[in-house]
C-alpha cells in the first residue's frame, strides 16, 4: 500500500487530509511539526510527502532540505503563500510540486496521483535501461544508475527533477525539446501544476552546468519552441 506522510501544523487541514486520503486507499502518516515529520520519515517506507511550508520549529523549507539529503521521495509543498518567490524557493530546494491553500481535495488528489505515477514510471525505466553507460555532453557527464553528475570534473548534486530534466535533454542532445514534451516527460501527461515550474528547473540546471548561467552555452532557449542541450560551438 502506498504510504503518504502529511506534515501540517494546522489541524483544520491535517485531519481532513488524513481522512480523505485514507478513504482513497492510502496508508497515511501525519505529523504536526517538522521534527515529528522528520522522525516519521527516517523510519522508512514513505512514498510521498505532503509538506506544509510554514511549520513551527523545523520549517518546511528546512525539512525539505533534510529529506533531500537522504532520499529522492516525491515531495508536494502545501503553502498558504501565493507569492511567486515562495513557490520558486520550494522548487529550488527539491520539492516536486506545490499547491497553494486553500485548495480543493480533488486538485490535491490529482497532484498526488500524477506525482506517484511519475515516480513509478521513473523507477520502472531505471530497471529496464543500461545505467552503466554514461551520458556525455562536453564537460558534463552523467552516471544514471549512481545518480551522479560531474561538471568540469567536479561532482555536482542534482535533486530528482533537475536530474531527470538534464538526463532527458542529454539523451536528446542537439534536438529541440518543446515545453510540452519536457513537462509531459518529467512531470507526466496529467500534470496540473504551473508551467513556470519548468522554467525554474531550467534555471537551476543552468546554474550548475554553465560557466555563466546568464549567457548559457550548453542549455539554450529556442524561442517559441523550447529548450535544447548541445556542446558549445565556441
Amino acid at each position: 500500500m502506498t504510504r503518504i506522510l502529511i506534515v501540517e501544523d494546522e489541524e483544520s487541514y491535517r485531519e481532513p487530509l488524513v481522512y480523505q486520503l485514507t478513504r482513497e486507499g492510502y496508508d497515511v502518516l501525519a505529523a504536526a511539526t517538522g521534527e515529528e515529520g522528520l522522525e516519521l520519515f527516517t523510519k522508512g517506507g514513505v512514498d510521498l510527502v505532503l509538506l506544509d511550508l510554514m511549520l513551527p520549529g523545523l520549517d518546511g523549507t528546512a525539512l525539505c532540505r533534510r529529506i533531500r539529503e537522504q532520499s529522492r521521495v516525491p515531495i508536494i509543498m502545501l503553502t498558504a503563500k501565493s507569492a511567486e518567490i515562495d513557490k520558486v524557493v520550494g522548487l529550488e530546494i527539491g520539492a516536486d510540486d506545490y499547491i497553494t491553500k486553500p485548495y480543493s481535495f480533488r486538485e490535491l488528489l490529482a497532484r498526488v496521483r500524477a506525482v506517484l505515477r511519475r515516480s513509478q514510471m521513473v523507477a520502472e525505466a531505471s530497471e529496464s535501461r543500461d545505467d552503466d553507460i554514461p551520458l556525455v555532453c562536453g564537460d558534463i557527464a552523467m552516471k544514471i544508475g549512481q545518480h551522479e553528475v560531474t561538471v568540469r570534473g567536479e561532482n555536482v548534486f542534482f535533486p530528482l527533477k533537475e536530474f531527470e530534466l538534464l538526463e532527458y535533454l542529454m539523451q536528446n542532445k542537439g534536438r529541440v525539446m518543446t515545453r510540452h514534451q519536457l513537462i509531459d516527460r518529467i512531470w507526466g501527461s496529467d500534470y496540473v501544476g504551473d508551467t513556470k515550474t519548468l522554467d525554474v528547473h531550467v534555471k537551476r540546471v543552468r546554474s550548475k552546468i554553465e560557466v555563466d548561467p546568464s549567457h548559457p552555452k550548453y542549455l539554450t532557449t529556442v524561442r517559441g519552441l523550447g529548450y535544447k542541450i548541445d556542446e558549445p560551438t565556441e
